[in-house]
């Protein structure tokens, strides 16, 4: 592996001596050439020289949206720049989606492991999506209940014989549609009247000889239960 320079953020002045330290003393061919403990500083150092790689921490100054944008930034003046996230936001699920949209090429959390030489390594190599072991074991756990539920979601279609149309149907009134904006929807060959026989088609399917009473709330409600719509994933489609 050829020399190449790094910028490290971080503002706390613990942690950047220990990052200070692995990179020193595991990855001699790193330079560190510069640090910065806020956006100002890092903005700065930018300015003069332009590193191979950024080690950046999220949580700058109490802000968790300061790295985000950091990134951002970066990949958009200097696309070459492999950007590295080093951080503590071990809970912030969202956050981590939100970097990877801006363009970092890994994650790696301060927990466990901490940062190696093959995950930096294996980034300046040109690997994206380089991760350490605490977030592979989140993102294999997401992974797996996210695959659960879209089977748990396939077998109870067929066990209520519930069709494209009823699961869409469902799926808009869950988002607030009513059966007037759902008639509008692209490829939907319904009017209100045959959506109305649809819900009454549902009610009696999902409660039985108890489906009196039972209005578009309620079946919303039941068709979660059913594990048929997925509240976490609801998504209209194009009107």
């Amino acid at each position: 592996m050829n020399k190449f320079n790094v910028i490290i953020v971080e503002d706390v002045p613990l942690e950047l001596k220990g990052t200070q330290g692995i990179i020193e003393k595991e990855i001699p061919e790193a330079t560190i050439i510069g640090t910065a403990n806020d956006e100002k500083s890092y903005l700065q150092l930018l300015r003069q020289t332009v590193p191979d790689l950024v080690l950046l921490d999220l949580g700058l100054g109490g802000s968790t949206t300061i790295g985000v944008e950091i990134c951002r930034y970066t990949k958009e003046r200097h696309p070459n720049v492999k950007i590295l996230i080093f951080t503590g936001e071990i809970l912030n699920e969202k956050l981590w989606v939100d970097v990877l949209d801006a363009g970092s090429d890994g994650i790696i959390l301060k927990t466990g492991e901490m940062l190696t030489r093959g995950d930096v390594l294996a980034v300046m190599s040109g690997k994206t999506m380089v991760f350490n072991q605490p977030i592979l074991e989140r993102i294999v756990e997401r992974f797996k209940q996210s695959v659960g539920s879209h089977t748990a979601q396939q077998e109870a279609m067929i066990d209520y014989e519930i069709d494209e149309y009823d699961e869409r149907f469902l799926r808009h009134l869950a988002l607030g549609y009513t059966k007037e904006q759902i008639t509008s929807l692209r490829g939907m060959p319904f009017g209100v009247k045959s959506l109305e026989k649809r819900q009454n088609e549902l009610i009696r399917k999902f409660f039985g000889e108890e489906s009196s009473g039972i209005n578009a709330t309620r079946l919303v409600v039941k068709a979660i239960q059913l594990q048929l719509l997925d509240p976490d994933n609801l998504m209209p489609d194009e009107a």
